[in-house]
């Protein structure tokens, strides 16, 4: 089975993602928002799943929590790019 290509949202989903500064973060939601889908926080997660090659560590959960699944991984990019964390949870960043 190919992998399908990218749709328009997940092509716009890409965009947002690239544009976020390293040492910051954005929102599944935020992401949503910016990627012009308003109630499409899990259309994300879905999008961040089929792409690559692209710094998804810089997005988090709406209560500033690392995902469970990609914490560690996650949380090591977000370090080296001095994010400040305590635990999962993301305690500084300027917005983008």
């Amino acid at each position: 089975m190919f992998p399908r290509p990218p749709s328009d949202f997940d092509r716009r989903v890409m965009k947002v993602i690239k544009s976020i500064p390293k040492g910051r973060v954005l929102s599944y939601s935020q992401v949503a928002v910016r990627a012009g889908k308003p109630r499409g926080a899990r259309a994300v997660v879905a999008a961040l799943h089929r792409l690559s090659g692209i710094p998804w560590w810089r997005v988090i959960r709406a209560d500033g929590t690392l995902a469970r699944e990609v914490a560690l991984r996650q949380s090591a990019h977000l370090l080296k790019e001095g994010v400040r964390l305590d635990g999962r949870r993301v305690l500084y960043s300027r917005p983008p």
